[in-house]
């Protein structure tokens, strides 16, 4: 493949909900481009861009793959992502380089969560947005009914350049609107021209008017040519079309099957080289060594800089990092400032990407995507840059995971090798991390729902030999008191020689929120002033172990008021012990409770979910705190809820929602466990 000035590179990310056709499409555009000589299937695992052995036998898209082809003069880099909410932060990355999304519609199932989620993601990166209508070949599936929905869904700015000739359930052609052609597609991508039939005309006319709408709506002179009812000639409205997909006023609708005739494909390639804008169109954000924000627009004349989007721990390769060259030219002899690290990196070994297929080459200009290898201390979301133009490119926002599942080994002794293998796998994924939680003596997984839990520890199996089952997390419980008593703790030894004496008299009552708040009022000396640092080191171990149920004591004061020493016989060690007795003896009597970890739960759902999702609150022992209006007809409920009853919301929600739902949850604060389920918990903890 040729070098290509910034002006002919397309980076386009293929967006959709799960099952939409997104790789199929992505199959369809390499070969009707001949970057590909045979046509994959995803139900045979012979595609380009799933060619990881998870995607292979689970049928679907779970990383972001890059694929390039050329068409009329052009590069087009494909992006193609997964459709699944669990991998959002896939989509993230692919965004952060694109210059335009295709967001792939079935024409079967219409629009779905996934295609406004995609939709939305788009939109905050500002970039512009062609839908296509995908399986028009099945059975059940219909444009028009899909079509409203779309308009229904993002207004008015939807505008189709093609509809189906439909007769008898059957599509037999195509109508492209702008050049007012019938169509009817040849195996191998290429298209013949066929009249248009009669009976089209009560579909094309209605639809031509929602063109000349979105055309009137990008300039004045085009608003005054459509009232005064004159016709646009088809330069004025590719003008018009151009811009206004570039600035967003236009959403592009392009049908067809990507897997009969590639219907559509090259009408698709064709919208994506003539009104999607190169990368030297766009301006970003960059922030200067000294801290201060710039405007960036890629020139391939500027001191070489570029962004690493991705990153892959490839068992056989190594590390590989995928960038974009946001400006000049970046070759393997180079050697670029990391503005992240402070470090230096060598370039090395640069490829070109075709799904799994490497393509060695000395340089990549601005504008276009490559892999470098073996840069170990490089991340995701690095600027590497010439030492003579420091500037960062703005970090990808992930979304944060919402699940916890505790991850148990099978074998003995393998908890280091799941830190070592989920820690390379988050060198890959950021939007899942594992801690260690020493109180409760667990590894504790968090992620983004339960496909991805599935996906990280079926990883672990195939590429580090480690396997592990989930499990929900033990709850971190808390025990204090509410009462104040007054406990004598003695401990007295003898064993020949120097006995072991300790003796104190402590108050314990309710203290303010930390573990413990240690005083001394003790009067006359009877417990010498050297040995209050051991009463004290005594409760301290105490406390991390309750009388109810094990659980660690907050929120208790405790203070030595009296005692007696002697002053052969005592010693730390004696003072020490008699503490965690009046400690044992005290806390018993002091009216003992159990605690539960509550947070703050902020949930956005649809306006229409609200009912549903506050039954499902109080479910879980929640409490509402209130409401808020949010953007898109959508509402904030916020409510504290015990951590709990918190663990599988994510999946509760998600089934609630259908995907529209999203939350966030942080702990406050410790209250009270109920009697009826203190008990229960109590009694579990005492049997383990």
């Amino acid at each position: 493949m040729k070098d290509y000035n910034i002006k002919n590179i397309r980076n386009i990310s293929l967006l959709g909900h799960g099952g939409s056709g997104k790789t199929s499409v992505a199959e369809a555009m390499l070969y009707v481009g001949k970057s590909s000589s045979r046509l994959g299937k995803v139900s045979e695992g012979n595609t380009v861009c799933d060619f990881e052995g998870e995607e292979i036998k689970r049928g679907i898209s779970l990383s972001t793959a890059v694929a390039p082809l050329e068409w009329n003069n052009h590069k087009i880099n494909i992006i193609d992502n997964p459709g699944f909410f669990d991998f959002e932060g896939e989509v993230r990355q692919s965004l952060s380089v694109s210059d335009g999304a295709v967001i792939v519609v079935s024409g079967k199932s219409g629009v779905t969560v996934g295609a406004e989620k995609s939709f939305k993601l788009a939109k905050e990166r500002n970039i512009p947005i062609i839908f296509y209508v995908s399986k028009l070949d099945s059975e059940n599936s219909h444009y028009y009914r899909v079509l409203d929905s779309l308009r229904d869904k993002f207004g008015v700015n939807v505008c189709p350049l093609e509809i189906p000739i439909v007769q008898d359930a059957q599509v037999h052609g195509y109508v492209n609107l702008i050049e007012m052609r019938g169509r009817k597609y040849n195996e191998d991508g290429t298209f013949s021209e066929i009249p248009i039939p009669d009976y089209m005309n009560e579909r094309i006319d209605p639809i031509v008017n929602m063109i000349n709408e979105a055309v009137a709506e990008t300039s004045e002179e085009f608003m005054d040519k459509f009232f005064a009812g004159e016709t646009f000639t088809p330069d004025e409205i590719a003008k018009a079309l151009k811009e206004g997909v570039q600035n967003g006023s236009i959403l592009p609708v392009i049908c067809g099957s990507a897997t009969v005739c590639f219907r559509g494909i090259s009408l698709l390639l064709d919208t994506i080289t003539n009104f999607v804008p190169s990368p030297d169109m766009r301006e970003c954000v960059v922030t200067d060594e000294k801290g201060e924000e710039n405007q960036f627009k890629s020139d391939i004349s500027d001191e070489p800089s570029l962004f690493v989007f991705k990153t892959v721990a490839d068992p056989f390769v190594g590390k590989m990092s995928y960038f974009k060259v946001m400006s000049g030219t970046v070759d393997n002899s180079m050697t670029l400032y990391n503005m992240t690290t402070g470090d230096t990196e060598k370039m090395g070994h640069i490829f070109i990407i075709k799904g799994k297929t490497q393509t060695e080459v000395t340089s990549v200009s601005a504008g276009d995507i490559g892999v470098v290898t073996k840069l170990s201390s490089v991340k995701t979301g690095d600027t590497l840059t010439s030492s003579k133009r420091k500037i960062k490119f703005h970090d990808i926002t992930y979304p944060k995971p919402c699940l916890q599942m505790a991850v148990l080994p099978k074998a003995k002794g393998d908890e280091e090798k799941i830190s070592a293998g989920i820690n390379k796998l988050m060198e890959e994924d950021l939007t899942c991390f594992l801690v260690n939680n020493v109180e409760t003596k667990e590894l504790v997984l968090n992620c983004m729902g339960e496909m991805h839990a599935d996906v990280i520890i079926s990883k672990l199996k195939s590429k580090f030999g480690v396997d592990v089952e989930l499990a929900t997390p033990k709850t971190p419980y808390r025990e204090t008191i509410r009462k104040t008593v007054k406990a004598e703790g003695k401990h007295k030894k003898q064993s020949g020689g120097h006995g072991q004496y300790g003796h104190v008299w402590i108050e314990f009552s309710p203290g303010e929120e930390s573990d413990l708040t240690f005083e001394t009022s003790v009067v006359g000396g009877s417990v010498p002033k050297n040995f209050f640092p051991a009463v004290e080191k005594g409760l301290r171990e105490s406390v991390k172990n309750g009388v109810l149920a094990g659980y660690p004591v907050v929120n208790l004061k405790a203070n030595l008021f009296d005692g007696s020493y002697h002053p052969v016989d005592s010693s730390e060690m004696s003072f020490k012990v008699a503490a965690s007795l009046a400690y044992k003896n005290g806390l018993v009597n002091a009216s003992p409770v159990l605690m539960e970890p509550v947070g703050v739960l902020k949930v956005t759902v649809p306006g229409d979910l609200m009912g549903d999702i506050i039954g499902n609150i109080n479910k879980r022992r929640g409490r509402i705190l209130g409401m808020n209006p949010a953007a898109d007809d959508y509402q904030e409920i916020e409510a504290e809820v015990p951590m709990a009853e918190m663990y599988d919301y994510a999946i509760d929600l998600r089934s609630m929602s259908q995907g529209r739902g999203e939350f966030t949850f942080d702990f406050v604060r410790y209250e009270d466990v109920p009697s009826n389920l203190a008990e229960d918990i109590i009694k579990a903890a005492k049997t383990e």
